[in-house]
C-alpha cells in the first residue's frame, strides 16, 4: 500500500537546500542528448512480453517475502546481471522482522544493489545515479500478481542497465585512457536498488510496511566508508534517488513531487517531451506522462520507499502516478491489464534520463549529414 500525506514543501526546502544546489550546478554542466542519440534508446520490444518477455515475464508472479515465488524472482534479477552484465558488482542487504502477520515469526528481507562504478575509483569515491523499484508483491489477497506494483518498474529498471552499459563501459576506457577522473564531477556511477518488503502485510503503518528500505537506509547511514573518502557512508553517495513504482497503465499522469529535485523532473519532462515530438513514443495520451505546469504540481506525496532515504537527507526524484492507475490492488494488477506501449515508453523514458544523467553525450558520435 502507499498512503498519502499533506506536504507544505517548506521544511523539505530548508533541508535539502543545500543538496539542491550542488546537484543542479553538477546537472547544469551535462550536455542534452543529441535527437541523434535520442533515435538510438531501444525501446526493448522483447523485453515487456507478458508471455515470454525475457525481462518482464519471469516477474509476473506472486512474489511475497520469503516464499519460493519470490526465491525464483530474485535468481531472475541476479542470472540477468551476471550473465549479461558482468560489469556490474551484485550485493545482497538481508534483514528479518516480525509482521502483524506472521506473529513472532521472523520474515527474511533482501534488498538487491546491482553497482557499476568508474573503475579507478576507491570505495566511497563515486557518486551514483540511483535507480529504484520494490520487487515484491502483497501478502493479501492471495495471488496478487502486482504488474504495476512493481514487477513493470523493476523490469523497466533491468532493461535501463542492459541499456546504458555499453556507454558507461566506453566513458571509463576513453577517461581511463585520458587520465580523468578524480573529481566529484568525474567519478560518476550507477546503481540499481531492488528493495523488498514495500507492501504493509496487514494495514499500512510505519511499522508494517517498508521493511527492506528501512533497513537499507539504516545499514548505509551507519556504514563508514573508509578515511579519507569523499563521502562519509554509503547513503551520502546516493546523487540522486529516483524511484518508479505504479507504472504500466495507460494514461499516467505524475506530477513533480518535490520542490528540492523540481530540476530533475524537469530534465525527465523534456526528455518525453523531445522523444514525443521526434515520433520516437509508441502511446499517444491526452497529456504527457510528466507534464510541465509551473513548480511543484501538487501538495501532497505518496509514502513509499524513498522515506527512509529522504528522512537521511537524500534527494528524491518519486516517478508514480496520481492518481494511482485504476487496477492498484486488486487482482487486476496482473500481466493482461498492463498497457505494454506505455511501459515501453517508460522504458525509453528512463534509458535516457540515465544516459544524459551520466554525460553519454561525451561518448556519443554524431552520425555524419547525409552518410
Amino acid at each position: 500500500m502507499k498512503s498519502r500525506s499533506f506536504f507544505s514543501g517548506r521544511n523539505a526546502c530548508s533541508v535539502f537546500h543545500i543538496l539542491h544546489l550542488l546537484h543542479a550546478i553538477l546537472v547544469s554542466a551535462y550536455k542534452p542528448l543529441s535527437d541523434s542519440f535520442l533515435r538510438n534508446v531501444p525501446s526493448g520490444d522483447s523485453d515487456f512480453n507478458i508471455e515470454n518477455g525475457t525481462l518482464l515475464a519471469p516477474i509476473l508472479i506472486p512474489r511475497v517475502p520469503g516464499t519460493p515465488g519470490q526465491s525464483k524472482v530474485q535468481h531472475h534479477f541476479v542470472d540477468f546481471f551476471r550473465t549479461e552484465l558482468p560489469k556490474w558488482t551484485i550485493e545482497w542487504q538481508n534483514s528479518t522482522s516480525t509482521t502483524p502477520a506472521t506473529g513472532n515469526v521472523e520474515v527474511p528481507f533482501a534488498n538487491l544493489i546491482f553497482k557499476r562504478e568508474p573503475p579507478w575509483t576507491k570505495p566511497g569515491q563515486a557518486n551514483l545515479l540511483t535507480l529504484v523499484a520494490h520487487y515484491d508483491s502483497k501478502y493479501q489477497p492471495g495471488g496478487f500478481v502486482g504488474a504495476t506494483d512493481s514487477a513493470a518498474p523493476c523490469a523497466v529498471l533491468m532493461h535501463v542497465a542492459r541499456s546504458i552499459d555499453k556507454y558507461v563501459t566506453q566513458m571509463h576506457d576513453e577517461m581511463a585512457e585520458l587520465g580523468e577522473g578524480g573529481t566529484v564531477e568525474m567519478d560518476m556511477g550507477v546503481q540499481i536498488l531492488l528493495l523488498d518488503g514495500e507492501e504493509a502485510f496487514v494495514k499500512w503503518t510505519d511499522e508494517d510496511s517498508l521493511y527492506g528500505s528501512r533497513a537499507l537506509a539504516e545499514t548505509w547511514a551507519a556504514a563508514p566508508n573508509p578515511p579519507m573518502s569523499k563521502y562519509p557512508n554509503p547513503l551520502s553517495q546516493i546523487s540522486v534517488f529516483v524511484l518508479l513504482d505504479l507504472l504500466g497503465s495507460a494514461n499516467p499522469k505524475v506530477p513533480s513531487y518535490f520542490l528540492t529535485t523540481h530540476w530533475a523532473y524537469k530534465s525527465m519532462a523534456s526528455i518525453e517531451e523531445r522523444m514525443r515530438n521526434l515520433s520516437l513514443l509508441e502511446t499517444k495520451p491526452p497529456s504527457s506522462f510528466l507534464p510541465q505546469t509551473g513548480e511543484v504540481v501538487t501538495q501532497s506525496f505518496v509514502s513509499d520507499d524513498y522515506l527512509p532515504f529522504m528522512a537521511r537527507g537524500v534527494p528524491v526524484l518519486h516517478v508514480i502516478p496520481s492518481p494511482f492507475p485504476d487496477v492498484w490492488h486488486t487482482m487486476d494488477d496482473d500481466g493482461a491489464h498492463l498497457d505494454l506501449p506505455t511501459v515501453r515508453d517508460w522504458a525509453k523514458i528512463v534509458t535516457a534520463f540515465a544516459l544524459e544523467w551520466l554525460d553519454m553525450m561525451e561518448v556519443w558520435y554524431e552520425p555524419e549529414e547525409n552518410a
